[in-house]
């Protein structure tokens, strides 16, 4: 039996649950198009481990009335996915994605729903200090010794005669790379200091995997989210930062848009003031940059110096795009604070 005719055939056994016969079968990695009688469908399959936290998270959006996810289909006995061998599959309708191609204004839209998804979904949960002041204590740690480790390279590459490729280039980014650290451990500080007192955090049910490919609108311009196998119950920053930054993933560029894009989305859902000092923290801190000098430093052979002078250079645009970033909202935030102090007033 060939490929083909096995997708079929596995298609055929799982749309038996949902009433359905498969016509045609096109399949794009782990989502199928069905072509059948009632119309065109998209199949998709997650890791069944996956599984718990999509269904029920799903679920209670849907309870919450946010609808746009692209809707899930139950199976003829209601449940939302059919387990095949260690996979789940779960049915839903076929959008094409006709929105226009207008970057700003979808991005736009899709962080106006994002908002929308973490507000109906924000719950405070009882977090006691012990857990809080263990959490601080654990990243202050860690960022403390790679400052020592910024520091001791720093000297390694200048007590050199010769200094290979990377560390010249290590050393022309160091000040850089080293204020960005000063700077998230300063707002982790802030962060600790303003809610050490406090027993509750906020949380939100994420998208897990936030990107306009996972973002389509229709032929009214609605935009759905699809994609939510990644979804999970925690703070909304877990769905900001790997969204910005991958999208700093790039040339040195003055990202506006990016900070347009974060103050609709606040709009709509703004973070409270210890969210925030944490959010920038994160933001801000130069983990990748760290992470490849000290890959280098600890590579006793076979350096590839071009390999390792590209991906710092690379992630040295990521650490001047993101403090742009940063610097953007650190001032709005200001200029806020000194608003509300003159109204006040």
């Amino acid at each position: 039996m060939t490929n083909k005719e096995n997708l079929i055939r596995e298609t055929h056994d799982i749309l038996q649950s949902f009433g359905l016969t498969p016509r045609y079968v096109e399949e794009f990695g782990n989502i199928r198009r069905i072509y059948t009688d009632q119309g065109q469908f998209a199949l998709k399959s997650i890791p069944a481990q996956n599984g718990i936290d999509f269904i029920r998270n799903v679920q209670f959006l849907y309870q919450k009335g946010y609808n746009r996810i692209v809707p899930i289909y139950p199976t003829i006995d209601g449940r939302y996915a059919v387990l095949q061998k260690d996979r789940l599959f779960y049915l839903m309708p076929w959008l094409p994605n006709e929105g226009s191609g207008e970057r700003y204004e979808k991005h736009n839209k899709m962080f106006r729903e994002l908002a929308r998804l973490h507000s109906l979904s924000a719950k405070e949960i009882t977090v006691n200090k012990e857990t809080r002041e263990h959490h601080y204590e654990k990243i202050s740690a860690q960022w403390k010794k790679q400052k020592e480790f910024l520091s001791e390279f720093i000297k390694h590459c200048e007590k050199k005669w010769y200094m290979s490729p990377f560390e010249l280039h290590f050393c022309m980014y160091y000040t850089d790379i080293f204020q960005a650290l000063t700077y998230a451990e300063k707002k982790l500080d802030e962060w600790y200091d303003k809610s050490k007192d406090s027993a509750k955090i906020r949380t939100v049910i994420t998208h897990g995997k936030v990107s306009a490919q996972h973002f389509i609108q229709d032929e009214r311009g609605y935009g759905h989210f699809i994609n939510f196998e990644n979804t999970k119950t925690v703070p909304p920053h877990f769905d900001l930062l790997p969204f910005l930054r991958k999208s700093t993933s790039a040339y040195p560029q003055a990202c506006d848009d990016c900070v347009g894009w974060l103050y609709n989305y606040f709009k709509y859902f703004p973070l409270k003031e210890d969210e925030m000092l944490l959010f920038l923290s994160y933001l801000a801190h130069p983990g990748s940059q760290i992470s490849i000098a000290k890959s280098y430093f600890e590579k006793k052979e076979d350096k590839n110096e071009l390999k390792y002078v590209t991906k710092l250079l690379r992630d040295y645009w990521i650490l001047k795009n993101t403090e742009y970033i940063v610097m953007q909202v650190e001032e709005r935030e200001r200029q806020k604070k000194a608003a509300q102090q003159q109204a006040a007033e």
